[in-house]
């Protein structure tokens, strides 16, 4: 039987291998350390939604793919955020090659998890399938050279688009800058308490960090401020700078951490127990911390 589930750091493409993460909970912690630094802890599914996942992998295996389906289906209706379960529904809907249900999953997961990068490529896989070149081509832009699906990009590309990864990035970054109302003229924002670190994305929003006031603003390419984020966990803002995925990365410089704020606003822990992080850079996967209570920098792999 043709194996349908794609792999990638997961190990997607061993369903045994799934099944057994899954249900390993001495997983649940990440237990790398570095420079002192504690990371978050993994997501860990719905036991129902678990239950009946495993369920969808035993009917995989066995080729029988409707149960399957309807396994995975129930499990993302108990845990609306179980990635791999959309992801081996979508693997699956490709495989019988039903295209346009299979892209409506992917786009499902990237909704959720915008760094997941099979899902990307399989999104742009799917989209150039369906004759939405320029569909694709948004979705190629969204992966990193340090991917490990960057090569099957490339790959893709090349074969049905006909261009490479870097022509497709360019042509993604200056079609933004092109959007309508993006305005390059010179501007004052005013009234913003306590203003520290700034950064942008690529649609020409503007992310301003108020330090006294715990808020993150967002001004949008036409001038309109909006609160981006506010929330108890934002203490201190000084540092930010964002991703090619639209994520906020901010250091949390009185409660010493830094938190990663997702393009819906979804605001999570990614590295705590720093001394004063202070400054933050991005250069591919890596984000580097200035941390100035202990006179370091530290390296982050994303």
């Amino acid at each position: 039987m043709q194996n349908v589930i794609a792999s990638d750091h997961r190990e997607r493409g061993n369903p045994a291998k799934i099944v057994l993460f899954l249900d390993c909970f001495v997983a649940l912690l990440l237990a790398m350390t570095f420079c002192g630094a504690a990371f978050a802890a993994e997501y860990v599914p719905d036991t129902d939604a678990r239950l009946e996942y495993n369920q969808g992998v035993d009917f995989y295996k066995l080729g029988q793919y409707d149960r399957a389906m309807a396994a995975f289906r129930t499990a993302i209706s108990r845990d609306p955020n179980f990635i791999d379960a959309y992801f081996n529904l979508g693997s699956i809907l490709e495989y019988l090659q039903q295209n346009d249900a299979a892209l409506a999953v992917f786009k499902q997961i990237i909704l959720r998890k915008p760094d997941d990068y099979e899902s990307l490529y399989k999104a742009a896989s799917l989209s150039a399938k369906l004759g939405q070149p320029d569909k694709a081509k948004e979705y190629l832009a969204l992966i990193p050279p340090s991917s490990a699906v960057y090569s099957k990009a490339q790959e893709l590309a090349a074969g049905q688009l006909l261009t490479d990864m870097q022509t497709i990035k360019k042509e993604q970054i200056s079609a933004a800058a092109k959007e309508e109302g993006f305005d390059r003229s010179n501007a004052v924002y005013n009234d913003i308490l306590s203003p520290t670190g700034i950064t942008s994305d690529m649609l020409g929003n503007l992310y301003v960090a108020s330090f006294s006031d715990n808020t993150i603003y967002k001004i949008t390419s036409d001038g309109k401020r909006v609160i981006f984020a506010k929330d108890p966990k934002i203490s201190g803002p000084i540092g930010m700078v964002s991703d090619m995925n639209g994520n906020i990365y901010v250091a949390n410089y009185n409660s010493n951490s830094v938190l990663k704020i997702s393009p819906s606003g979804t605001i999570s822990m990614l590295v705590s127990n720093l001394q004063k992080p202070y400054g933050l850079h991005i250069n591919g996967s890596l984000l580097f911390i200035s941390c100035q209570g202990s006179n370091s920098v530290l390296r982050y792999k994303l």
